[in-house]
């Protein structure tokens, strides 16, 4: 049976996140707020999990689900290979939309689908978000939303659109919190180098290359030389990060 709360009620927000953690080792979905938009999540390692969650948006195995994870330290257990410059990044955009296209390990047991062996890993700027992941470990995570329509910017709108095949709805109040602009995290590829942006969103190229100055756009391109920025100074990135208050992904992100 579905069962929504209100987490911007201390006590509902502890139970909501009891039942949400319940759910996931059940192999249910959930939805939660993230820094971006709504997600749908179901446990990453868990194919059947994985399974209802395409089905619930309507989606093939064509187009998996992107991975959240709760701390920098599990980049490391779920990719391998990960180029110093792709670490250089996720330390100054996250938590904060900044997705990064990396090869998973292949000791995994997972099916997220067709990942051609690749995994697409973000830690969400969301206190809701984080204490869910904190307590049942990666997700797989994608916009709330039937494939097609618009991303839940309330768990009510997923609600609206995802019903029953949801068990728990964590409701935190309209994301992005602030109002502000939906915004689509921006995709890194790193699975070579250089990095090559291949979708433009929260965090703009020129930041990008603030940290990593030969990051591609998204048509291939290198910087200029005499345009090239110096590599931010890790205080410059740190700040960077926490100033970072990104928005929505398009519909099949979180």
């Amino acid at each position: 049976m579905t069962t929504s709360y209100d987490c911007t009620a201390a006590e509902q927000r502890a139970a909501g996140l009891e039942h949400a953690q319940r759910a996931i080792r059940e192999n249910k979905c959930v939805v939660f707020p993230t820094d971006t938009v709504y997600g749908i999540a179901a446990d990453a390692f868990s194919p059947l999990a994985v399974t209802l969650l395409l089905a619930s948006k309507g989606r093939s195995r064509k187009m998996p689900p992107p991975v959240l994870i709760p701390r920098l330290n599990a980049l490391d257990g779920l990719a391998t290979d990960v180029p110093a410059e792709a670490r250089r990044l996720a330390e100054a955009f996250w938590p904060g939309g900044l997705t990064l296209i990396l090869h998973a390990q292949p000791s995994l047991d997972w099916d997220l689908g067709e990942t051609k062996g690749t995994v697409a890993l973000r830690i969400p700027a969301d206190e809701i978000a984080q204490d869910l992941l904190t307590l049942t470990g990666p997700l797989a995570v994608s916009s709330a939303n039937r494939t097609g329509h618009a991303a839940a910017q309330t768990a009510a709108d997923a609600e609206a659109q995802l019903a029953e095949s949801v068990e728990v709805y964590l409701e935190g109040g309209p994301r992005p919190a602030d109002g502000a602009e939906a915004l689509a995290s921006t995709i890194v590829d790193a699975t070579a180098l250089p990095l090559r942006v291949v979708r433009q969103g929260a965090i703009s190229l020129d930041r990008l290359r603030g940290v990593v100055p030969g990051v591609l756009d998204i048509d291939g391109n290198a910087p200029d030389a005499a345009d090239a920025p110096e590599p931010a100074a890790e205080s410059a990135a740190a700040e960077s990060a926490a100033a970072a208050g990104d928005a929505a992904p398009e519909p099949g992100s979180a």
